[in-house]
């Protein structure tokens, strides 16, 4: 069955280390995609999801347009990130993996989600939505996000490990 992102109730966030001392968290706000969900098996679904490198934002506009530069996601040049599932794997009724590939600045490398599903629901005016909370760790350097800054006392100014966590809601297609 296809079902699409519902933007207003999806959210991709990130954290990572600043300083070695402390967290800094972000998010993208324009997200799309569309998914083949099969609840009965969701070992047979599929999923494909944009995210517009733009659309970053950690709340510091200064750090925000640095991310969009050269240095990391070269949001002129490599305006979207992606992410094709390749398998997925059913845990139980309400946990799974989902394989598959992630693409930013054009490199594309193998990550895997670790998924919560959260069930479905029909909402006031007719529509089925289903609820889903993913989690992965990758590491930033490999997809030559490397833009880093030493410090004084040793140690660097951005973490290489990047904790990526997502709420996404579908809705069903007619």
């Amino acid at each position: 069955m296809a079902w699409t992102i519902d933007p207003s109730h999806t959210n991709v966030t990130f954290s990572v280390r600043h300083m070695m001392i402390s967290t800094v968290r972000g998010q993208f706000h324009k997200v799309s995609g569309t998914v083949d969900f099969n609840p009965e098996n969701p070992a047979t679904s599929s999923i494909d999801v944009k995210i517009d490198t733009a659309s970053v934002d950690t709340r510091d506009e200064k750090r925000d347009g640095h991310l969009k530069s050269p240095d990391f996601f070269d949001a002129e040049k490599f305006p979207v990130m992606e992410f094709k599932s390749a398998k997925i794997e059913e845990l139980s009724k309400t946990h799974g993996k989902v394989h598959g590939d992630l693409t930013i600045r054009g490199v594309t490398k193998p990550v895997t989600l670790d998924v919560e599903y959260n069930g479905t629901q029909k909402a006031p005016w007719g529509t089925t939505s289903a609820g889903f909370t993913a989690t992965a760790k990758i590491h930033r350097k490999d997809w030559g996000l490397n833009w880093n800054a030493a410090l004084e006392t040793g140690g660097v100014l951005v973490g290489e490990d990047v904790k990526i966590e997502i709420d996404a809601e579908l809705v069903q297609q007619a």
